[in-house]
């Protein structure tokens, strides 16, 4: 039976694995753990990078099953993280406003909220869709 609950996609996951060596793809899928192993270690030097590259569509099943759909958009949310995150775009996205102005002044309260979301924001957004407050 095939899981309708396409939350993450495969195409952004394989764009993530370019810097996988830095645990961007994990992070996606919500594997934080193994996301900042990647990351000291830039992919379990290569290795495990390489090997991801055939772990992809598991890790997308698997994140498609454990995070729930709803109004947000797991990639968008992704992307504004990746790219506006300091500024705490994502947190705006979210209906976060508070914490959005101060990730904007504070360059995502000097980085450690940035790492944080990094860790959650998969959660964050899977709480907000299901309508429980986090």
């Amino acid at each position: 039976m095939e899981n309708l609950n396409n939350t993450h996609l495969k195409s952004i996951g394989y764009i993530l694995w370019i810097f996988g060596f830095m645990g961007a793809h994990r992070f996606y899928y919500g594997k934080p753990v193994t996301g900042t192993i990647w990351f000291f270690t830039l992919g379990l030097c290569f290795i495990g990078w390489i090997v991801d590259l055939f772990l992809i569509p598991s890790m997308d099943r698997e994140a498609d099953f454990r995070f729930h759909m709803g109004n947000l958009s797991y990639t968008l949310a992704w992307i504004l993280l990746a790219f506006l995150g300091l500024f705490g775009i994502h947190r705006f996205y979210m209906g976060k406003w508070v914490t959005g102005i101060l990730y904007l002044v504070s360059g995502g309260i000097f980085g450690i909220g940035y790492l944080y979301d990094l860790w959650t924001l998969n959660d964050q957004i899977s709480h907000i869709n299901s309508g429980t407050k986090s």
